[in-house]
């Protein structure tokens, strides 16, 4: 069996929250997606700079396969094209009306989603309305077009490309997932869970929570979500640290695996990653009760391998190219006073090295009867 061992090498701030971020290829750049802008930062040193900005909140960043330039999404609807070099607008193509909750790009870079929806009342239940206008927007990265415009209940908070970039995957605040073709834009699935889905008894008589994270795995086969489980008051954040793995090809889409008893804690889950090996993955977000707010998993099995408690909210998870290392970005509280008119740096990143120790069976038989 498998043992993993997390330990930090790195650790920086930058000026404000950080809502998303991207490695380069060769994992040398972060690029971060901060409340006031696009950062990028060298990883080995943690120096890092502005190189662009929205006119809300950057939700989502991420490299083009050319290196030299990212794509950005933000809570104004707009979806940049940023020269990192240059530190210049290439081009600003706006998706929606509302915010652009997440952003990715297709494994080839030649397609990006965004997913977008405001949760408004549509009925006396607080049923959500219908969208206003369509939930995901698929755009060519090279000519900026966009090419699909495809429908869902809104809020939705979650996209992803299948490994082989022939589908995309949405989820959203009830806990609905819908997969189309990227090509046809042709809906090829959709499922509930209601185990992400809080309804307010206290408090707020309303819907809160949803899937705030998706990855298919590996194969293209199954789909991990990830939130938080349901609580009585909405506002507590208690609900369980909660991901579900889905085999969304069969004829009738079904839960395979879910956190497993005793093995979590109390918070929202934000971000998912798969280890380039594929054998397992790593869950983090923000910690209401419990002992970790960043845990690997093992993608075969589900056991929780081994976690983290870093002290502030995690809404990035992301492994090196070589797999070596795990990098965690987010932000720890609001800023503090002012010092010499300038608001201290509270965005936060930590890079741990990643280790791996085979266990012999005569070494988990001793450690169980300690």
């Amino acid at each position: 069996m498998k043992t993993l061992a997390l330990n930090r090498s790195q650790h920086f701030k930058v000026p404000t929250a950080i809502l998303g971020a991207s490695l380069s290829s060769d994992s040398k750049l972060l690029a971060a997606a901060c409340m006031d802008g696009i950062y990028l930062a060298d990883l080995s040193t943690g120096t890092h700079e502005q190189i662009g900005r929205h006119s809300s909140y950057v939700s989502s960043v991420a490299f083009l396969p050319c290196q030299s330039t990212v794509v950005s999404g933000g809570y104004d609807g707009m979806l940049q094209w940023i020269h990192v070099a240059e530190k210049q607008m290439l081009r600003q193509v706006r998706l929606h009306e509302f915010w652009s909750w997440d952003m990715k790009l297709s494994p080839d870079g030649s397609l990006a989603a965004s997913a977008t929806g405001q949760y408004l009342a549509g009925g006396y239940k607080y049923e959500p309305q219908a969208e206003k206008e369509p939930s995901i927007r698929i755009v060519n990265t090279e000519s900026g077009e966009i090419v699909q415009s495809l429908s869902h209940t809104p809020s939705v908070q979650s996209v992803a490309f299948s490994p082989d970039g022939e589908f995309v995957a949405a989820g959203n605040l009830m806990g609905e997932v819908r997969v189309w073709s990227c090509h046809t834009g042709e809906q090829k699935c959709e499922f509930k869970t209601p185990d992400f889905t809080s309804w307010g008894i206290i408090k707020s008589h309303c819907y809160l929570g949803g899937i705030f994270a998706l990855h298919f795995t590996p194969d293209g086969k199954q789909l991990l979500l990830a939130g938080m489980g349901p609580m009585k008051d909405p506002m507590a954040g208690n609900g369980r640290q909660l991901w579900q793995k889905w085999s969304w090809c069969d004829s009738e889409p079904v839960m395979v695996d879910e956190t497993h008893a005793g093995e979590s804690g109390e918070g929202l889950m934000e971000t998912l990653a798969i280890h380039p090996t594929g054998e397992y993955f790593v869950m983090a977000g923000r910690l209401r009760g419990g002992d970790w707010n960043a845990a690997l998993f093992d993608l075969k099995s589900g056991h929780k391998l081994t976690s983290l408690k870093t002290g502030y909210r995690i809404t990035q998870a992301l492994f090196t190219s070589d797999g070596s290392q795990l990098v965690l970005a987010g932000t720890q509280g609001q800023p503090g006073k002012m010092e010499s008119g300038v608001f201290p740096n509270f965005g936060r990143v930590e890079v741990y090295d990643v280790t791996a120790e085979e266990k012999t069976s005569g070494e988990q038989k001793e450690a169980g009867s300690e």
